[in-house]
């Protein structure tokens, strides 16, 4: 016995403690989350709303249908009325009995088939006869509270419960009543089983309406308030990585929700500023002089020489055909020039250490269709088709949308470009902490060893490969520096005459260390007996 109560007792303090981890979890969210808050208040909120409305039609619904039936009850009585004097006038007698079972029948003969109601006559003279009622219903379902409200010529109504011999319940009914003359009572008894089962299908479909309207617009709240709660988080991460930046403020922390991770956020980019700013003079003082000599040597001569080579370029109907062809031809140099002189600037940033993300909340869906988009054009020249497999989930991720369509721009051209016209295939995929998107080509692949030297700069697989997109060697070298600023890995995989593929992946949120891939880096078309050839890990980076 005392090992039972022993038991129990600690069956008990289990159970205590588990709800009591629950409470406080579920509580600590409550706190940190607003959107959780005004996510659940909306749902109270619209729930009583929706209560109360759905009373409120519920009731008028069912007056005016008891209202309308009761008008249309006494339109029917009316009639009775005229049909039973007729009859009385035709056939006087005193024994009347007989009289009163044809002139019933004959009344209930006008509810038709269906039953719409019953009818009762009644002798008031007759002291020995409870009168006539058709279907064997039971002549108590008339309350003696409308027998006493009868008077001649006047047209009552009451709701009551018809009572049939046979039957163990009774039925909700409505019964009008008049007396004709002074000696008979006229009463017409109408079930409300129709009306009863409208009502219910009507507050059936207004229980599920409302239940669906209330959670319409919890989601709605839940929509609303992460379009409110999101740029706030954004905020909080711009906070962290101007953490570089000099700032003299200081916010208050209250409580545990955003507003709070915001201003925690905000102190510890002030705090760090002071270790930091050394460094950070330093850089930037290297930066703003070597962009300042570019844009002094180059930039100047070159704007000169578009001037002039767009003069040519409009005008070159006008010349021969060889100056014709110089024209177009300075046209589209001075385009590969400008885009060569913009990456040498991109990478002089990385090489500096002073390019920055402008990292926010991306479906890298978007990314992925915006790039594919920008490509299209080339691979329908190139006759190569992009394949694209997206999820149907999105895949957030804290990213730099600019740096990261650029990278999937430049697989995607590469991958064009040495495709042989075959189909380029995007997979896009994400797991609990990365995302990732790989791109596969079908094309000439990579021999052994050249996957250590693809995002070298200015590497070429085949020299005598002639390039049509106008790239500048720089674009793969570019990709692996951005992917690296956001803590990411861009890699490579390629065997000769079977294609290539190259795999980014990020981390879903920025400053965080990235574990793994949701995509393997080996396509799963390739044998795994045909070991790769190149293959470039992080380590090789």
């Amino acid at each position: 016995m005392k090992a039972w109560k022993r038991r129990i007792r600690r069956v008990l303090a289990t159970a205590r403690r588990v709800v009591r981890g629950v409470w406080r979890r579920g509580y600590g969210r409550w706190r940190r989350s607003i959107q959780l808050r005004i996510v659940a208040s909306t749902l109270a909120v619209s729930a009583i709303v929706v209560a109360v409305l759905g009373v409120f039609l519920m009731q008028q619904i069912t007056t005016a249908l008891l209202d309308a039936k009761v008008r249309s009850s006494l339109a029917q009585l009316n009639e009775g009325v005229n049909q039973f004097q007729d009859a009385l006038a035709k056939a006087p007698t005193e024994d009347s009995s007989g009289q009163l079972d044809s002139v019933a029948d004959q009344l209930k003969t006008r509810s038709g088939p269906s039953g719409l109601y019953e009818v009762y006559v009644r002798d008031t003279t007759d002291q020995f006869s409870d009168g006539y009622v058709t279907n064997e219903l039971r002549s108590s379902s008339v309350p003696q509270r409308l027998r006493d409200q009868l008077r001649p010529g006047s047209r009552n109504s009451t709701y009551g419960e018809l009572s049939y011999i046979g039957q163990s319940h009774p039925v909700r009914g409505l019964i009008v009543g008049t007396k004709v003359g002074l000696r008979f009572e006229l009463y017409y008894l109408f079930p409300l089983t129709q009306e009863q089962q409208t009502l219910t299908f009507v507050k059936s479909t207004l229980v599920g309406v409302g239940a669906a309207l209330v959670l319409l617009l919890a989601a709605i709240a839940s929509l609303v308030t992460r379009q409110v709660v999101i740029p706030v988080r954004l905020a909080a991460q711009a906070a962290e990585r101007l953490a570089a930046g000099r700032l003299e403020e200081r916010m208050k922390v209250r409580g545990e929700d955003d507003l709070a991770r915001l201003a925690t956020s905000f102190n510890g980019m002030a705090g760090n500023l002071q270790e930091k700013l050394a460094a950070l003079e330093g850089l930037s003082q290297v930066q703003r002089l070597f962009v300042s000599d570019v844009s002094h040597e180059l930039r100047t001569p070159l704007t000169t020489i578009r001037i002039a080579a767009d003069m040519l370029y409009e005008h070159r109907e006008d010349f021969e055909a060889p100056v014709n062809r110089s024209a177009e031809l300075l046209q589209s140099q001075l385009e590969r020039f400008e885009s060569l002189l913009a990456d040498l600037l991109e990478i002089s940033r990385h090489d500096a250490g002073a390019a920055t993300l402008d990292a926010e909340s991306v479906d890298l869906r978007d990314l992925v269709l915006r790039a594919v988009g920008d490509t299209e054009g080339l691979a329908e020249r190139k006759g190569s088709k992009l394949v694209q497999q997206l999820p149907g989930e999105p895949c957030m991720a804290e990213v730099d949308p600019r740096r990261v369509e650029r990278i999937l721009r430049n697989l995607l051209v590469n991958a064009v470009e040495h495709g042989e016209g075959n189909d380029i295939v995007v997979i896009v995929a994400a797991d609990r902490d990365a995302v990732a998107v790989a791109v596969r080509d079908h094309g000439v692949g990579l021999k052994q060893g050249e996957a250590q030297m693809v995002f070298d700069r200015f590497w070429r697989a085949d020299p005598a490969r002639a390039r049509t997109t106008g790239g500048t060697g720089l674009g793969l070298s570019i990709s692996r520096e951005d992917a690296q600023l956001h803590g990411g890995w861009l890699q490579a995989w390629g065997e000769s005459g079977v294609g290539s593929q190259f795999r980014l992946s990020l981390p879903r949120e920025s400053g965080t260390e990235l574990r793994g891939s949701p995509l393997p880096l080996v396509p799963p078309d390739v044998e795994m007996t045909r070991a790769p050839f190149a293959e470039l890990e992080l380590g090789d980076v």
